[in-house]
């Protein structure tokens, strides 16, 4: 019993002690600074890899508008396998506005055709 109270009253001055206090908190800290430290090594290699997803996005964009330029101009020749309309409609950028060639085709009223659903 003697034993247990030495062991009680040790501890009990060590938790009272600014000095334990103050190896905890130090520690503590320590720890703080070197996980801050890893996270912001982290936070480095996640912006380089924006920066460089970003540049691939828009080479891989302007080498799409070269694409599609290309394309355009190669509809527009006269003997032209696909036609410029034809091109400019898949990617939208023709107005159909009146009647278009084709057996289901909208009538020239101005009304858009009501939706067909199939069961």
């Amino acid at each position: 019993m003697e034993l247990a109270n030495k062991v009680g009253d040790a501890l009990n001055k060590a938790l009272n002690s600014n000095k334990v206090l103050n190896v905890v908190l130090l520690g503590a800290f320590g720890l703080l600074c070197v996980r801050s430290v890893h996270q912001q090594n982290i936070i480095q290699v996640l912006e380089t890899e924006k920066e460089s997803l970003l540049n691939s996005n828009k080479s891989m964009k302007k080498t799409m508008w070269d694409w599609k330029q290309q394309l355009f101009a190669e509809a527009d020749l006269p003997n032209a396998i696909v036609p410029l309309s034809k091109i400019k409609a898949i990617y939208g950028e023709v107005q159909t506005n009146t009647s278009s060639s084709g057996g289901d085709a909208q009538k020239g009223d101005g009304k858009s055709p009501a939706p067909a659903f199939v069961v």
